[in-house]
């Protein structure tokens, strides 16, 4: 094994890992070696290539981690800090807010474990959600289970809430210079839904006033209730955990890509079993739009 230099060509993971040349190459185009494309020539890092193999073994290694990226969802922070505080330190889970396509590319890289995405209203999400995730290497091996469906809208101030439900300000209006907008990062769920909203309206992002970037629905809320901003997108349940006035837009999936060689590691396992436990959802209830009909269920996998 000493003979193996710290990049390896195809020729040479074949002979490592003991396959065919071009099953090494399938393999790297699906994204399921870790691998570099230099100069069009794929290069395979031996420490990676280890590593790969250490958690293609049964259960894999990292039996006591649990790292989340993708969407922001407030029930799913709650589920998680429940679950690190029950662990303590015999387990490391974390969950960080990237938006659905940062976290897509982080899952398909190997940095995180699970990452939850939405993208689209309910009708759509058994069509759009596949169709995103087949844009990005490793998804041959990924299955997605629903978690919820949620209600995504504006979040607003309790006032402007009221004036608008009043009709005294119509809802278009709201696309005015007037109001300051706090919006997510490219490629969180909740800017392609209001981007969906606006170009119905006829209008595009750039005639927002944008006075801020937030990073996360939480942050979002935090700028309207310190009064930073007016106007932000995101779900009914960020804006009941601010007690922040709601005008919905649509109702989406919010969904879970869980890698299939891990599926039914421990922590995995406990954190879908988590969100059909009756006091996480009487909490979400509680925080508003949520529907657990489906909840648990296994909606896609790649053949």
């Amino acid at each position: 094994m000493a003979d193996f230099p710290e990049f390896m060509n195809a020729k040479l993971v074949a002979e490592y890992l003991d396959l065919n040349e071009k099953k090494v190459y399938a393999l790297a185009n699906d994204g399921l070696l870790p691998a570099t494309k230099v100069t069009g020539k794929w290069l395979f890092p031996k420490a990676m290539l280890d590593k790969w193999l250490l958690e293609s073994c049964h259960n894999g290694v990292l039996n006591d981690r649990l790292l989340i990226a993708g969407s922001d969802d407030p029930l799913l922070q709650c589920i998680v800090g429940k679950m690190a505080n029950q662990l303590g330190s015999t387990a490391l889970v974390g969950y960080t807010s990237t938006g659905t396509r940062q976290g897509l590319a982080m899952l398909s890289k190997g940095h995180v474990d699970i990452c939850a995405i939405h993208w689209g209203n309910v009708e759509e999400a058994s069509l759009r959600h596949p169709a995103l995730l087949q844009q990005y290497p490793g998804h041959k091996n990924w299955v997605l289970v629903h978690a919820f469906e949620r209600k995504q809208g504006l979040v607003v101030s309790p006032t402007l809430a009221d004036a608008v439900n009043s009709r005294s300000i119509q809802l278009h209006e709201l696309l005015s210079p007037r109001w300051r907008w706090a919006l997510r990062q490219q490629g969180a769920g909740s800017m392609r839904a209001l981007e969906e909203w606006i170009h119905g309206h006829g209008y595009n992002m750039a005639m927002l006033n944008q006075v801020d970037c937030c990073n996360s629905e939480r942050e979002l809320a935090s700028a309207i209730a310190r009064e930073q901003a007016d106007i932000g997108c995101a779900s009914q349940s960020t804006a009941g955990e601010f007690g922040l006035g709601f005008i919905p837009l649509c109702t989406e999936a919010f969904e879970l890509v869980i890698p299939k060689n891990i599926y039914f590691r421990t922590l995995q396992q406990q954190l879908l079993q988590s969100l059909t436990n009756s006091e996480i959802q009487a909490h979400g209830d509680q925080l508003g739009g949520y529907n657990f009909i489906r909840t648990g269920q296994q909606v896609w996998s790649a053949n």
